[in-house]
């Protein structure tokens, strides 16, 4: 009977021993599900905040850019070059041979005739031998005459009468060359026109080919510059030609192709073209730089943006155009779509574009060096990027 309870004990005593260890494991995987249920919605939430602040810290980090319209403006095709401003005639006044000055007949800035003494050399002994060769060829028309009359009453043979005249030939062109050197000490203008500043004084003496003053006639006015052979074909005498100076700026003046070179420069294939320019009021003068314009085919419309806006590559030229972006917050976005594009001709800050863009698509003018492709952006058009076909510089 004892060895039966003991047995019965001994029996039973594991059961009560693995029932505690049952309920220890259940509530350790319970305590395991919660923690990691509790972590895995703490990450969800850290997770979502830092979403949260990486897309604000994105969206506040987008380039801010300018931009301005694309448009269809009237556009002709033009061809510029610089050039130099001469005179129609002009020429620096120098004596043929030296001498002393003896009178100025002219001021500084003077017009003056075609034909108008100007400068006078001192004769010095000048008209006296002129008298001397002069009396000596009247002597020899006397002789010659006296001759003739003894021939025809057979005085004198006939060699004599012929050397009688070729002595009085030769006396007169004696009487000539000294009345020539005489004429040279009196400088007169060869045209009309103004006259510069004089460069001479009384009693100065002067070289052979001294300067005494330059003459130019100002109207009308040539201008001389270079296209490229390229632009032969489009170039006609007559055509209508546009002259810019930098001493009136703003300003044009009129005027027309009047002549071609008859050859091409072998070294830089360029080709001299000179226009006519009418200057009745003498503010043009040689000698300044100028830049000539010609229109060339007829006038077209062209799509035009602002050349700060095209970025020009070894592999094309390309434009930012802004389009509609992906929504945040409810919010619509701007994204910067990079698009090729055709540039043709251009004038002052504009640029034709032949193809790529169409009117009224919006381009980015500024800030293109923080962008890539479809890039979200920012747009401020607070400041104005020059868009001008003719700008002119403003006064500092």
């Amino acid at each position: 009977m004892t060895s039966t309870i003991v047995a019965d004990t001994v029996a039973r005593e594991p059961v009560k021993t693995r029932k505690p260890r049952t309920w220890l494991r259940l509530t350790l995987v319970l305590l395991f599900v919660g923690i990691v249920a509790a972590g895995l919605i703490g990450f969800h939430q850290f997770k979502s905040g830092i979403l949260k602040q990486v897309t604000a810290s994105i969206q506040a980090e987008q380039p801010t850019v300018a931009t301005a319209p694309a448009s269809v403006q009237p556009w002709q095709a033009t061809l510029t070059a610089v050039g130099s401003l001469r005179a129609s005639n002009g020429a620096d006044l120098s004596p043929e041979i030296g001498g002393v000055i003896d009178e100025v007949h002219f001021e500084s800035g003077q017009t003056v005739a075609a034909g108008t003494k100007l400068v006078h050399l001192r004769l010095n002994d000048d008209n006296a031998k002129l008298q001397q060769l002069q009396a000596a060829a009247d002597l020899d028309a006397i002789t010659l005459k006296r001759d003739q009359r003894q021939l025809a009453a057979q005085g004198v043979a006939q060699s004599v009468v012929d050397t009688d005249a070729g002595n009085l030939n030769v006396a007169r062109a004696q009487v000539a060359a000294q009345q020539a050197i005489i004429d040279e000490k009196t400088i007169r203008a060869p045209f009309a026109g103004r006259l510069g500043v004089r460069q001479i004084d009384l009693g100065q003496y002067v070289a052979p080919g001294t300067a005494l003053v330059t003459l130019q006639a100002l109207d009308p006015m040539f201008v001389d510059f270079y296209l490229p052979q390229q632009a032969l074909a489009q170039i006609t005498v007559g055509q209508k030609v546009t002259v810019a100076v930098d001493a009136y700026p703003g300003r044009d003046f009129a005027g027309t192709v009047s002549s071609l070179n008859a050859k091409v420069d072998s070294l830089s294939r360029m080709l001299q073209i000179r226009a006519t320019v009418a200057n009745p009021n003498g503010e043009l003068l040689p000698g300044m730089f100028a830049t000539a314009t010609i229109a060339s085919g007829p006038p077209q419309s062209l799509v035009t943006i602002p050349q700060a806006a095209v970025a020009y590559n070894p592999y094309g030229s390309l434009v930012y155009v802004i389009q509609d972006g992906p929504e945040a917050n409810g919010q619509p976005q701007k994204k910067a779509h990079q698009q090729f594009v055709t540039t043709g001709a251009t004038r002052g800050d504009q640029v034709s574009i032949l193809k790529g863009i169409k009117a009224e698509d919006i381009v980015v003018v500024a800030g293109q060096l923080k962008l890539h492709n479809d890039a979200l952006v920012k747009i401020d058009n607070s400041v104005k990027v020059p868009d001008d076909s003719a700008p002119v510089p403003k006064d500092q």
